[in-house]
């Protein structure tokens, strides 16, 4: 997606520890302009599949996810990370490692929401090594749900979460992927460029 990769070439900050920042129009300040957009592409890379829920992991996700929903006509259910009040009653649980946060977190989905009719679609902002969209995927297994795909907007293709999630043989869309990124230079170079 030619004009995702030229914002993040534009905007985006490369860190040491393989940390690329797109947080000024991602997933922390949300560009709407740029999510329709992201929207409409994973809609055509999707186009043809039955998808009746969109599945994602709470925070960053949602906002792109709710988007996504609207060209899909389908409802959002996110992945929340802890347990509140709000979530009474039987949950669909696993762990999920975060890469960016370095830490294992429980992710939980009412058995209200998931259930075996669905035809689930992940989405999420990043891909590094696959543990949120395995850890979703995971979830749409235990509620005996059909996983249809995952799209993904910024896939790090350095590292191995797109490789795994592949080799399970999910169907994955990823909008950019990011082949190499250098902190002194700043340089971002993308697959298919």
């Amino acid at each position: 997606m030619r004009l995702l990769k030229d914002r993040i070439r534009k905007d985006g900050v490369v860190r040491e520890g393989g940390v690329l920042k797109v947080d000024s129009f991602l997933n922390h300040q949300m560009d709407i302009d740029m999510f329709v957009e992201i929207g409409k592409e994973l809609r055509k890379r999707f186009a043809g599949e039955e998808i009746n829920k969109i599945l994602t992991i709470e925070a960053s996700g949602i906002g792109i996810a709710c988007i996504v929903a609207q060209y899909f006509h389908v409802p959002v259910v996110f992945a929340k990370k802890t347990k509140t009040k709000n979530i009474a009653g039987d949950v669909y649980t696993t762990q999920v490692e975060s890469y960016t946060h370095g830490r294992i977190y429980d992710i939980m989905v009412s058995k209200d929401f998931l259930g075996p009719e669905d035809k689930v679609l992940l989405i999420d902002d990043f891909l590094a090594n696959g543990k949120a969209l395995e850890g979703l995927a995971q979830l749409v297994q235990d509620a005996g749900a059909t996983l249809v795909g995952a799209g993904v907007v910024v896939e790090k293709g350095f590292q191995r979460g797109g490789d795994a999630i592949r080799a399970r043989g999910i169907h994955l869309e990823s909008l950019a992927i990011v082949e190499s990124m250098d902190a002194a230079t700043g340089e971002i170079v993308f697959r298919e460029d």
